[in-house]
């Protein structure tokens, strides 16, 4: 590791609470079997490790990288708190090299918190002007991580009122047989919905009776109670 680096693990060393890390190895799946397992934390909130980030100005993509190979779970987020600030402030040519370091050590954003705090700021925000069909091939793909990165990071394209990448994504993930998957695609499809429920309900429409249980609660969870139990019941 470099020497930045290894100040800043030193610094989340010194945060650590046993008490909390306890909970999080439970909260987040570590078990035998489960989908983090063999994941180690140290036990420290958010928001100190973004602020951590944040005070390393300094830190380049390579030390962020050496830090996203630790064992340390919150290593990894702040990691990654890193390269999202890297790629905040970077040239097209930079946020292309951060773009392709994230992508070629996915295996290391390994939990969904990991996911999801960096890969729409990264990957979407990236991908929004350029040929997006990269994430298709992530959505097909063995990695359940790989997947999730794809659907989330179609919620920078939500965010700018375009659709069909998540559309067409949850349709790929519609029969994938992981709960975080279901949980991500029925939340992307609801954002979808908070910005236009026409376009919610077309999708729904035609896919919601083979949609997992998980996948279509979370897509109809803003909806009105009466049409919410509707789709429940299968009475659409």
């Amino acid at each position: 590791m470099s020497k930045l680096s290894d100040q800043i693990l030193n610094e989340l060393l010194e945060l650590g609470d046993p008490e909390r890390a306890s909970h999080s190895q439970r909260f987040f799946k570590t078990g035998k079997g489960e989908y983090g397992e063999g994941d180690v934390f140290l036990g420290i909130k958010v928001p100190p490790q973004r602020a951590l980030a944040k005070r390393y100005k300094q830190a380049t993509r390579h030390d962020a990288l050496d830090l996203l190979h630790s064992k340390y779970h919150e290593a990894r987020l702040t990691a990654l708190f890193l390269l999202v600030n890297l790629f905040n402030r970077a040239d097209s040519v930079e946020k292309q090299q951060i773009y392709e370091t994230y992508l070629s050590n996915v295996a290391y954003v390994n939990n969904w918190d990991l996911v999801d705090s960096s890969a729409l700021q990264i990957v979407g925000h990236f991908l929004f002007d350029k040929d997006r069909s990269h994430l298709e091939a992530l959505a097909r793909s063995g990695d359940l991580w790989e997947r999730r990165v794809a659907i989330i990071a179609s919620y920078y394209f939500i965010r700018q009122f375009e659709f069909q990448d998540t559309l067409k994504l949850s349709e790929i993930l519609l029969h994938d047989h992981e709960d975080l998957i279901h949980k991500a695609v029925g939340w992307m499809l609801r954002e979808v919905g908070n910005r236009s429920r026409p376009t919610e309900e077309t999708f729904l429409k035609e896919h919601y009776q083979a949609m997992p249980r998980t996948m279509l609660r979370y897509a109809i969870e803003k909806f009105p109670e009466v049409k919410r139990q509707a789709y429940l019941k299968g009475d659409i």
